[in-house]
C-alpha cells in the first residue's frame, strides 16, 4: 500500500469515518425511526478488552455504537474463540434478546475505547407499539439473516482455506472499506492475523501463509496493521463456492 493511500496508521484513524454497518436487525430502519428510538438513550463506556456482555446474560436492552470498536464472540468449551463480526459506529447490537426474550447469545467485547448508546427493553417495546413498522422491518431482515446464515455455513463447509479467508477480507471490506481509487479498498480498521484466523475459523499460521500468497499476487497489501484489497474481483474469485 503506497503511503499516498494510507499514510500512516495515525493518519487513517483520524480519517475514519465509518458510517453504518450492516450488523444489527435494526439499522435498515429510516433514520428518522433510529433517531427517535434511541433519543432517550443512556450512554455506556467501555475501555479497551471491557466486556459489554456475555453470552447467557440476561437481554435487557440494545445499543448502538456511537465510537470505537466491538467484537461480537463466541468461545468454545477448550477456550477456542470464534469472532462472528466486528461492529463499528452506527451498529446495532443485542436486540434480538429483546425481541426473544432469550439470554444473549454471544460475547460482546471492547476492541477499543468505545461510547455506546443503551436503550432497555420497555423503552424498545413502547416505541415499537407507536411504530409497528419496527416489526415489519424486523421480519424481512431476519430473512435476509437466514440466508446470510446458510451461506456462511456453505462457506465454511465447502470453500478451502484461502477461500474461507479471502471470504473474511471481503466481509471486513464491505463493513469497513474505503474505495481509495483504481478499485482499491482500505479496510480503516487494524485487524490483527489472529482476529483474521477467528473469523474465519483457520489457524494462525494458515492465515499468514495465505495472506503471504495474497501479497505475492497483488491482491491484497497491508500497511502497520491495515489491509488493503488490490483487486477486489480475482480476491472474489477465491471466495466463489
Amino acid at each position: 500500500m503506497s503511503p499516498s493511500v494510507a499514510g500512516s496508521s495515525d493518519a487513517i484513524e483520524q480519517k475514519q469515518s465509518i458510517g453504518p454497518t450492516d450488523q444489527g436487525l435494526l439499522l435498515r430502519l429510516p433514520e428518522h425511526l433510529l433517531t427517535q428510538l434511541f433519543g432517550r438513550a443512556t450512554t455506556v463506556r467501555l475501555k479497551t478488552d471491557e466486556v459489554l456482555f456475555l453470552a447467557g446474560d440476561p437481554g435487557d436492552g440494545c445499543y448502538r455504537v456511537e465510537d470505537g470498536l466491538l467484537k461480537v464472540t463466541m468461545i468454545s468449551h477448550t477456550g477456542k474463540e470464534r469472532i462472528l463480526a466486528f461492529l463499528g459506529p452506527g451498529a446495532v447490537v443485542g436486540e434480538m434478546s429483546i425481541i426473544d426474550r432469550l439470554p444473549r447469545c454471544a460475547n460482546v467485547v471492547a476492541v477499543r475505547p468505545a461510547v455506546l448508546s443503551f436503550i432497555g427493553r420497555t423503552g424498545f417495546q413502547g416505541f415499537a407499539k407507536i411504530h409497528p413498522e419496527v416489526y415489519e422491518s424486523l421480519l424481512a431482515l431476519l430473512a435476509a439473516r437466514l440466508r446470510e446464515t446458510d451461506m456462511a455455513v456453505a462457506a465454511g463447509t465447502f470453500l478451502p482455506v484461502g477461500g474461507r479467508i479471502a471470504c473474511t477480507l471481503l466481509e471486513l471490506a464491505q463493513e469497513f472499506g474505503r474505495d481509495v481509487g483504481s478499485g482499491r479498498i482500505l479496510i480503516r480498521q487494524k485487524i490483527s492475523q489472529a482476529d483474521l484466523a477467528a473469523m474465519a475459523g483457520v489457524s494462525r499460521e494458515h492465515v499468514n501463509r495465505i495472506l503471504n500468497d495474497l501479497k505475492r499476487r497483488q491482491l491484497v497489501s497491508q500497511l502497520e496493521g491495515y489491509y488493503c484489497i488490490e483487486n477486489k474481483a480475482q480476491l472474489q474469485n477465491e471466495a466463489e463456492l
